[in-house]
């Protein structure tokens, strides 16, 4: 059954849990814990533990769990509630995982409890039987004096077969405040192991407790993320005291909102890249046919962003795409099981500590499939393809990949610089009209140094030739006419700059025939071939005179004119100065003397009829610059189109659908990113030292692979390095939000596939606590790493029969950009920055310890993704987790992680490390996560395959088995 068609009858109570937190007087009343504000916090919370258990069968231990049932009346019926995991062959079994009821459970004082526990004779097969049970009601539980219940559990035939005691819990602020509800003592034991008394100094708090930030509540959050499901634990630490654990996981909205931001923007990009092929204007028959086809390519391309986008905004289903959709052509841009994962640690010092993870499906084109190689190498064979097309002579001459990439910057340069001018001529007209002088001044300046910024964009010799390529394209009877003469109509002849060298505006070094361009050889280009070759190369050499010595004409005039604006300004301002400073007398006489040695021209008989309108006087002069701009402007982009459709012709046919494919998969992986910015920002609002390395040297971003080097998965493992290596070009910028309203609280992409910007809003109590730079719009740049070990039975028979060596390559390649970051950070920043750690193993000699597991020959070495885990958290980075699903493999990943972080930062008990990791494998958020994507709680593996997997990546008999992935 797929995730679409499943019905709400099918999923498992916890899906349903609302977030809602309306509170009756009542249940207000029931709260133990000490900030019942806290969406987070439950208004009950306790632990059972069974003793004396007996079985029928005498000469057996029983394997038991409690489930928990609830009934309010009047309701007649009982409600299962929760249930904890299953403890193997022991009478007296304590479990790890607490019973919570959340502020929407709507329990009273008095809704009744039932405890039943149950004796699991065969996990594999599931089959079980109710040992006994016991009933108590929260009122009893309120009113006991330590808040603790011993009840005895009875058969259906009412026999005595043990005990079952319940304990509440109750958390405050300070640790002074709070009675020792339930608390181990030294020597106590749990399931037969002792616990052992430690130095007090491992749970002193690690830092100043800040607010904890609620998935349900928090504004930015709550319109992120949805769909939460939580958890509760309560975990022995080792010097006898308690850990609460809040393990929840959520969804996002994001998983749709992003990709239809995202392909319209590509559909946007694609469209503006068909019309400027079709405004390059009349070329040759051999040229336009090669024009048509690519257009033909990119039309197809436009049209199925055009379906994709409309079965996106058609989409009614969930949030998140479920493993079974992963291949699904309408949703193919939609990362696969997103999901957040969260583990909040509090503990009896009083220290509060959230630790996320992002799990993600590997970013891959399920639906196009892969046919033995992912993007990785079909790159690497376009790359290829596009050298043999240079090498073979095809039609046009052959770019460098560097002359491509400089085409696509100049001709974003050159749009961005032509807006611009246009603006601030506009500006400085307004100015004018205001005869605001202050204000004439400055825009003067802004406008002069863009159009200078412009005329240097295009003083380059890969446009001049570019320029000579594409008069040389031209039909026979274009390229036989004389050049145009709009270029020079436009020039200013009233205000020529050669005439006043005194206000030159270029640098000494932009003379009328830039060298670079004097430089160019017209014999570079070829046209299509017609005629005798003498003759053709006699008739071309003409012809390229005639189109550089236009060209020439075009860029000199933006010169002239804008010298002719700056010289209008000039004489305007320094009139209006005369005439406030002098006597009128005098200002006529300084007046007729400066009128007598200006250049007559139509501007100056303006200013003698009326002295006071300024942009009459300067209105021709900025309509002449801004005509110049937009005719350099335009030639020059034309002749960098034409570059690209050169470039891009030989490979068309198989660029742009690598493309789409490149396009799918990096929009997954972009929207995992924008995820994980999000609530690494909202959590680290406090933390000066963190914002000041992400406004400095970035944020660091580390993705962790599942997935085997065989079969399907090593091309799945191309393409999920290639988008992850493409989030380079992704950079954040934070905005203060125009409202508190959910909509308005969700994140805008802008740009195109040489740089997208992500706009993250937030209110304006979070923003004005930013930095300054970040406030003032700083682009924060992303560095991601990714590291990858395959784990399951395919890897082995990778290992033994087939190739490592993507895997190998890729983490080489990334423990040195991860080391890279490092020393950037020790360059310019202090450790002060970095959170503290309880590790006895400081960053460098980590770094050291993973590049020699990364360099060491050593089968399913899962020690490099515990590493390099470590020091992504250790270096305030953002953690996500993959594999094919996200679902199985990811789940045993997480899941190991947290209880790595219980152990290592805040002294887990170890011997009941095992316990922990079974126990969030059975019961936590992971197991419902499985429902969610399959409509079956349970992991899909089966025996043999596990024989396979690392130890630590097992999950608990009973929880897998074979089911649709």
């Amino acid at each position: 059954m797929s995730g679409k068609d499943r019905s709400p009858r099918h999923r498992p109570w916890s899906v349903y849990r609302a977030n809602t937190f309306d509170l009756s007087a009542e249940m207000m009343g029931l709260a133990l814990s000490g900030n019942s504000q806290d969406p987070d916090e439950p208004v009950l919370e306790f632990s059972v533990a069974c003793s004396e258990l007996v079985t029928p069968s005498l000469d057996r231990k029983p394997t038991s769990f409690v489930a928990v049932s609830c009934t309010t009346p009047p309701q007649a019926f009982w409600t299962k509630h929760a249930q904890t995991e299953i403890i193997e062959g022991t009478s007296n079994p304590i479990f790890l995982s607490s019973v919570a009821f959340f502020q929407d459970s709507l329990i009273t004082q008095q809704t009744q409890v039932k405890l039943s526990v149950y004796d699991v004779k065969d996990r594999t097969q599931g089959t079980m039987y109710m040992l006994g049970s016991a009933m108590f009601s929260v009122k009893e539980l309120l009113q006991d004096q330590h808040h603790r219940l011993h009840l005895t559990l009875r058969s259906a035939e009412s026999n005595r077969v043990g005990n079952i005691t319940v304990i509440a819990w109750q958390i405050e602020e300070k640790r002074e405040q709070r009675a020792p509800v339930a608390r181990l003592q030294r020597g106590d034991t749990v399931n037969g192991r002792m616990v052992l008394p430690v130095d007090e100094s491992l749970t002193e708090s690690m830092g100043i407790k800040s607010k904890s930030l609620s998935l349900c509540k928090d504004p930015l959050l709550k319109a992120v993320f949805g769909g939460v499901m939580s958890r509760m634990y309560r975990l022995p630490t080792t010097d006898g005291n308690h850990l609460r654990v809040l393990e929840q996981m959520a969804e996002s909205v994001l998983s749709l909102h992003i990709p239809r931001q995202f392909v319209k923007l590509l559909l946007e990009e694609d469209a503006v890249r068909v019309c400027e092929l079709e405004e390059l204007g009349e070329l040759s028959p051999c040229w336009e046919n090669l024009r048509r086809q690519i257009i033909t390519q990119y039309q197809t391309i436009i049209l199925t962003y055009q379906e994709t986008i409309s079965d996106l905004h058609e989409y009614k289903g969930p949030s998140f795409k479920s493993s079974t959709l992963k291949a699904e052509r309408k949703l193919e841009f939609i990362p696969t099981n997103l999901h957040i994962q969260r583990i909040r640690v509090q503990g009896e010092s009083g220290y509060d500590r959230t630790y996320d993870v992002v799990t993600i499906g590997a970013p891959a084109a399920h639906y196009q499939g892969f046919k033995g190689c992912g993007l990785r190498k079909l790159l690497h064979r376009l790359e290829e393809a596009r050298k043999h097309s240079a090498g073979s002579g095809s039609k046009g001459m052959a770019y460098q990949p560097q002359d491509v990439v400089k085409s696509k910057e100049l001709i974003g340069q050159i749009n961005t610089l032509k807006t611009q001018v246009c603006y601030y001529a506009e500006r400085l007209s307004r100015a004018a009209k205001e005869r605001s002088a202050n204000a004439l001044e400055r825009t003067l300046a802004i406008l002069s140094e863009k159009t200078r910024q412009l005329v240097s964009a295009c003083d380059s010799k890969l446009l001049s030739s570019a320029i000579l390529a594409l008069a040389s394209a031209r039909p026979e009877t274009t390229l036989q006419s004389t050049p145009s003469p709009s270029s020079s109509s436009l020039s200013p002849s009233s205000c020529s700059p050669s005439r006043s060298p005194s206000r030159q505006p270029t640098s000494p070094s932009r003379h009328p025939i830039s060298p670079s361009r004097a430089s160019t050889s017209p014999f570079r280009h070829a046209a299509p071939p017609e005629g005798s070759e003498a003759s053709k190369n006699k008739r071309f050499s003409l012809q390229a005179d005639l189109h550089e010595d236009d060209w020439d004409k075009v860029w000199l005039n933006v010169n002239k004119s804008l010298e002719c604006v700056i010289q209008r300004v000039d004489s305007l301002l320094q009139r209006d100065k005369l005439q406030s400073d002098s006597s009128s007398e005098d200002v006529f006489l300084l007046a007729s003397e400066e009128t007598g040695n200006t250049k007559k021209d139509v501007g100056t008989e303006v200013e003698k009829k009326s002295p006071g309108e300024w942009s009459d006087a300067l209105y021709p002069l900025l309509t002449s610059l801004t005509d110049c701009a937009s005719l350099l402007s335009d030639k020059a982009k034309k002749a960098m189109v034409f570059v690209l459709m050169q470039d891009s012709a030989p490979t068309i046919a198989t660029s742009l659908p690598l493309q789409y494919r490149r396009d799918v998969v990096f929009c997954q992986t972009l929207t995992a990113l924008i995820c994980g910015f999000i609530i690494k920002l909202r959590n680290s609002l406090c933390d000066s030292g963190f914002l000041r390395q992400l406004h400095t040297i970035g944020l660091l971003v580390q993705y962790e692979g599942l997935l085997s080097t065989y079969g399907e998965e090593l091309a799945m493992l191309e393409d999920m390095s290639v988008g992850v290596m493409d989030l380079r070009n992704v950079t954040f910028k934070v905005t203060q939000a125009s409202s508190g309203f959910a909509p308005d609280m969700l994140p805008v992409i802008t740009g195109n596939r040489s740089g997208f910007n992500v706009r993250v809003p937030m209110s304006g109590a979070m923003f004005d606590t930013l930095p300054r730079d970040i406030q003032n719009g700083m682009l924060l740049r992303v560095q991601p790493v990714l590291f990858n070990v395959g784990i399951n039975e395919q890897q082995t028979l990778a290992e033994k029969f087939g190739d490592t060596s993507l895997q190998d390559v890729i983490n080489k390649e990334n423990v040195t950009r991860l080391s890279l970051y490092y020393d950037q950070f020790k360059e310019v920043l202090s450790e002060d920055c970095l959170p503290r750690s309880r590790s006895t193993t400081n960053l460098p000699e980590l770094l050291k310890q993973l590049k020699q597991n990364v360099n060491a020959n050593k089968s399913k070495n899962v020690e490099i993704l515990w590493q390099a885990a470590e020091v992504c958290r250790r270096l305030n980075g953002v953690r996500f987790t993959s594999c094919k699903s996200a679902k199985d493999r990811t789940a045993m990943s997480v899941t190991l992680e947290q209880c790595q972080i219980l152990q290592q930062e805040h002294a887990l008990a170890p011997q009941v490390f095992y316990q922990a990791l079974d126990c969030m494998r059975s019961e936590g958020c992971r197991r419902e996560n499985t429902m969610k994507n399959v409509g079956c709680r349970k992991y899909a593996f089966n025996a043999l395959q596990l024989k396979a997997f690392p130890k630590q990546y097992r999950p608990p008999e009973g929880t897998y088995g074979k089911v649709e992935t």
